[in-house]
């Protein structure tokens, strides 16, 4: 991977902690505790003189995610379940692959906007703005780089002949993602299908089909 992308990635990595939303650290880190019983908002920090330089490590994102699945996309999220020192950072990244035609499906980050840049391939990409629903396209090559304000439905699609890579940065530890078709109509228990017939003008049939289907979760 030649030089000068990896530095696209890190400065968008650099522009991700420059928005970040989660509130500011009040010391140098904060190394979250994973075996803590206590419930914060966030989690919880270990003594900082227990602190190794595994808690601010995380390998393998030169390896490529599995695309064999039904969407043909693979996301490697690095939050802070990954990198516990990451914990009140305000910064996280991840690695998408695609396959041919592969698709990140629409979705929201709740808690974060992301910014990605195209490593490897092309890349349709968009986000749709509150009401009136504005949708914003672009296609990305290898080294453009694209915003995602947060909490605006957005998405990934890989129209190539070949796989793509791409690193997205997010001004979160933990941005959370909402997969619109998986909360939609994956939601357990399910949303009534009487409302969802009638919020999207279809057949009860239809919505019952579409309630038993699998929704895989694969995006970030």
């Amino acid at each position: 991977m030649a030089a000068h992308f990896l530095f696209l990635a890190l400065l968008a990595l650099a522009s991700s902690h420059a928005i970040a939303s989660d509130p500011s650290q009040l010391q140098d880190f904060c190394v979250a505790d994973r075996k803590s019983d206590v419930f914060v908002n966030g989690l919880v920090c270990k003594d900082p003189k227990m602190a190794k330089p595994e808690d601010f490590f995380f390998s393998g994102l030169d390896k490529p995610g599995d695309t064999g699945n039904k969407l043909g996309s693979n996301v490697t999220q690095v939050n802070v379940n990954q990198i516990p020192g990451l914990n009140t950072l305000g910064i996280s990244l991840a690695r998408l692959d695609f396959a041919p035609y592969g698709l990140n499906p629409p979705h929201i980050h709740p808690r974060g906007t992301e910014i990605l840049v195209v490593l490897e391939g092309t890349l349709y990409v968009g986000f749709v703005t509150s009401n009136p629903n504005q949708l914003f396209t672009k296609v990305l090559n290898k080294g453009d780089v694209f915003v995602f304000p947060q909490g605006l439905i957005h998405f990934q699609f890989n129209y190539g002949k070949t796989n793509a890579v791409a690193i997205a940065g997010l001004s979160s530890q933990n941005p959370g993602v909402i997969t619109i078709a998986n909360a939609v109509f994956g939601a357990k228990p399910p949303i009534s299908d009487y409302v969802l017939a009638k919020a999207f003008q279809l057949d009860k049939k239809i919505v019952d089909w579409l309630q038993a289907q699998f929704w895989m979760d694969n995006n970030n």
